[in-house]
């Protein structure tokens, strides 16, 4: 059977998972988590949670899967190694140089990779099998089809897998949602998103113009407000076929929610998964409604399993459960009447919400009552009949709960067995696990005068073990029987038992002092805080264009490489024309490079499709975004120089030396600033002299940020979706441009766009090799002017001047004028937002 791995994001969420017969928890301490906003482990408490899951025979993940910022890859050494130390049975990684550095550093420490990885192919399980991750968790847009179709064992190393089977559903991709972070500097790479995917948006639609700007914008009459919301994931009724397939671990979403949702969530999977192993199981009404009491948006199945609603546009908060409709209402009393749809009835103190066209009405029920057939509620202010009525807090939900934490007392059984050398007690205690302990009295019993203690009153203390997590089973005793013992002596001598048993049970997970003893000189040799300068360079312009035109144009203009992304059908009677398509962009490149980017995401179709035409092409490179695409690429074309785009999370120097190769350049991530950027690049160039070399570098200085990319489709919704050229989702003040792909996928862009032209002489000192300006659904106009504009701006800072920065600043207000939705300079000033406030 899999494993049942539950969300423990406080201590009181882990005695619940623990409670409620979870095999294993995921939890974090207060830094380096992707769940900042949770309660989350100090680190003395971290220790003890780790102790506590551990002897209850639950397995503890620690997550560390944020990306990493250069200043802090010294902390996140020493924290992996306490980790170790702490006996945490894996840790989660996102940050593959935080990853590379746990497999040199500490060995013996397991890892998993996060789905912040955004692993969703069989190539990317390959890949991180072989920078030894012993689990993947998959994207949560991969079906159990596809996941079928994995190996278990890879370079033969077994690789588990494991998917999300309950609870919240990002919009996007995880890993590739940059949306919080471009709104208000949250980045949910740093645990910090802010959920604007449960906004409230209406979809645009319009012209563009000469620059690929929109015009004449309307919006599409959609009923929806909150476009981007997602129904919330139970695959409760089909978990037969999860556990059938290959999945080895089957995770819960929630670190942010309630013990009580912890609670029952993890105790109806822990019986349904129990009853699959024992053939008894069939799905319970009863429980499926449990699970959308303790809270929901609409379920669906997911991607998983192949839904097609995975979308909930209507309301993005808690829907509880539908349990009637508004009768009639009586005014005069402020009461409504409300048709029941079936035996749930509310009882007071349970919360409710009545639902109308126009009206949204939240109450807390107080003494409701049955009369003529109907339940009777006073409301504070009038409902509409016909009004749904939603039951949102269940007080009967909440004993439940209470029943499952409560339930946890003793768990573990030890034996006992009593002997005496001479007047000197002596307790061994043997657990399950084979493990045994043995303490002697500090004292010597003395000759009762009057009445001896007897052995009915020793066990009966011996037994008394409350306040730790053993229960004795067993006790075999040879006892004199003629010794007076005092009882505070005994209680003394049991406590030492159990604190022993409670080591020895710890010790098991934890490792060997000498390991980790080599794992602090390691550290100590790696020197891993030590500053390095920026050697400053003049970078090289390149260019990204997704239409033949724009890469004349920017070819015309001057770059000196092109990164082209055509949109290309996925299909065999495709390639002949994709082939046509790249042999014209190469003879348009003239003296510039072609660079072929390959989509963001790749699924296995792409593969097939797109190999066979490496041997055959004539580019000068192969750009991707994700790790499994690597291996297909060198498959096909062993010589092909590979390029990675932004979506690599690229965010320090480890990151830089562990894709050296097989990475000629790198794009180095948008969300980190202009100190962090110099400081990683100066560290990446450091430790290259030492090496073999490393990639060169580059970073996005013009263009609208790809802040999502997500399998569903928005323009579909509207009922012509074919006739506008601009697509856009307006919040309450801004436009963020969108994208539909060959795929169906959708693309969402930055509402504002970045722009670093005045900010060259500072990227200069930095040392990047390349700057790049994205042109992608923008026109051959605005990539040739553009392209100029930065030529430039290059030319500019290369010849200095004391007119330099005047000149700078003209050229970018040429760009601003050109610009969708104004400019912005990112994060390259300030950085991202780190403190909850």
């Amino acid at each position: 059977m899999p494993e049942l791995l539950a969300p423990a994001g406080s201590p009181e969420a882990l005695r619940a998972a623990v409670a409620a017969r979870a095999d294993a928890v995921y939890l974090s301490g207060k830094r380096f988590g992707a769940r900042k906003f949770a309660a989350n482990f100090e680190e003395p408490q971290l220790r003890d949670a780790i102790d506590y899951a551990h002897l209850h025979g639950v397995k503890a993940y620690v997550t560390v899967n944020t990306l990493i910022r250069e200043d802090e890859i010294a902390d996140v050494a020493a924290y992996l190694i306490q980790l170790y130390e702490m006996g945490a049975d894996a840790v989660l990684v996102q940050d593959v140089g935080i990853a590379a550095l746990a497999r040199r550093l500490v060995p013996g420490l397991h890892l998993h990779a996060s789905t912040q990885m955004t692993i969703h192919n069989q190539e990317g399980v390959d890949w991180a099998a072989r920078l030894g991750f012993e689990r993947v968790v998959l994207a949560r847009e991969v079906s159990l089809e596809e996941i079928r179709g994995m190996k278990r064992e890879t370079g033969g190393q077994q690789v588990g897998l494991e998917v999300f089977v309950h609870g919240a559903l990002c919009y996007s991709y995880s890993g590739q949602c940059l949306l919080s972070s471009a709104i208000g500097g949250r980045s949910g790479n740093r645990g910090m998103c802010a959920q604007p995917c449960r906004k409230p948006y209406v979809l645009l639609r319009g012209q563009k113009d000469e620059y690929g700007r929109p015009t004449s914008l309307a919006a599409a009459p959609l009923k929806e407000k909150f476009l981007i919301s997602t129904r919330d994931l139970s695959v409760y009724r089909h978990l037969d076929k999860i556990v059938r397939s290959p999945v080895q671990s089957l995770k819960i979403e929630g670190r942010m929610k309630s013990a009580e949702y912890v609670a029952i969530v993890t105790s109806i999977y822990r019986k349904a998964l129990d009853e699959i192993a024992s053939g008894s199981w069939s799905p319970s009404l009863d429980d499926e409604r449990d699970l959308a009491l303790a809270f929901n948006r609409d379920f669906t199945e997911g991607y998983l399993l192949g839904a097609k609603d995975i979308m909930g546009r209507k309301m993005s908060d808690n829907r509880g459960v539908l349990i009637g409709s508004v009768a009639s209402f009586d005014p005069q009393r402020s009461e409504a009447a409300v048709r029941l749809s079936g035996p749930l009835a509310p009882e007071p103190g349970d919360g409710l919400v009545f639902i109308a066209p126009g009206q949204e009405l939240g109450l807390v029920a107080q003494r409701p009552f049955q009369k003529d057939g109907l339940l009777r509620l006073r409301t504070p202010e009038r409902v509409r009949p016909g009004a749904k009525v939603y039951l949102t807090g269940s007080i009967a939900l909440g004993r439940k709960t209470h029943k499952i934490i409560s339930s946890l007392k003793k768990e573990i059984p030890i034996d006992l067995s009593v002997s005496w050398e001479g007047a000197v007690p002596s307790i061994e205690g043997f657990l399950e696990n084979g493990v045994c302990v043995k303490v002697s009295a500090g004292f010597k019993a003395e000759k009762a005068e009057k009445q001896p203690t007897t052995a009915l009153q020793i066990e009966s203390q011996l037994r008394r073990t409350g306040g730790t997590p053993f229960v004795v089973r067993a006790v075999d005793m040879s006892y004199p029987g003629d010794l007076f013992i005092p009882i505070g002596a005994l209680n003394q001598l049991r406590r030492d038992l159990m604190a022993k048993a409670k080591d020895a049970l710890i010790q098991i997970h934890s490792p060997d002092l000498e390991a980790v003893a080599k794992a602090r000189e390691k550290l100590q040799c790696m020197n891993l805080s030590a500053a390095a300068s920026p050697e400053s360079r003049i970078p090289d312009l390149a260019v990204y264009a997704d239409i033949l035109d724009a890469v004349r144009d920017a070819a015309e203009g001057g770059c000196k490489r092109i990164y082209f992304e055509p949109a290309l059908k996925e299909q065999k009677d495709g390639i002949g024309k994709a082939m046509d398509l790249l042999h014209a962009a190469k003879e348009a490149c003239g003296d510039a490079e072609l660079i072929w980017k390959w989509p963001r995401i790749t699924k296995w179709s792409f593969f097939e499709f797109a190999k066979p035409m490496l041997s055959e092409i004539e580019v000068d490179g192969i750009m991707v975004e994700d790790m499994g695409s690597v291996k297909p690429v060198l498959e096909a074309k062993t010589d092909a120089v590979l390029y990675g785009a932004a979506g690599l999370n690229v965010w320090n120097h480890l990151a830089i030396e562990q894709l050296s190769p097989p990475f000629h350049y790198l794009t180095l991530s948008p969300e980190l600033s202009g100190e962090q950027l110099a400081l990683t690049v100066a560290k990446a160039r450091n430790k290259a002299s030492e090496h073999s070399g490393s990639s060169k570098l580059e970073l996005v200085v013009q263009g609208n940020l790809e802040v999502m990319i997500t399998e569903d489709c928005i323009p579909c919704l509207a009922k012509d979706e074919t006739s506008g050229d601009f697509w856009g989702l307006q919040d309450f003040r801004r436009i963020f441009p969108l994208r539909r792909d060959e795929n169906n996928r959708t693309h969402i862009f930055n509402s504002a766009e970045t722009c670093l032209l005045d900010y060259l002489p500072q990227i200069v000192q930095i040392g990047l090799d390349g700057v790049a300006v994205d042109a992608r659904g923008r026109t051959a106009k605005y990539a040739r002017e553009m392209t100029e504009i930065y030529l430039k701006a290059i030319d500019l800072v290369k010849r200095g001047g004391s007119e330099m920065d005047r000149d700078l600043w003209a050229l970018k207000e040429e760009a601003r004028a050109r610009s969708l939705g104004g400019i912005t300079t990112g994060h390259f000033l300030k950085g991202l937002k780190e403190e909850i406030s």
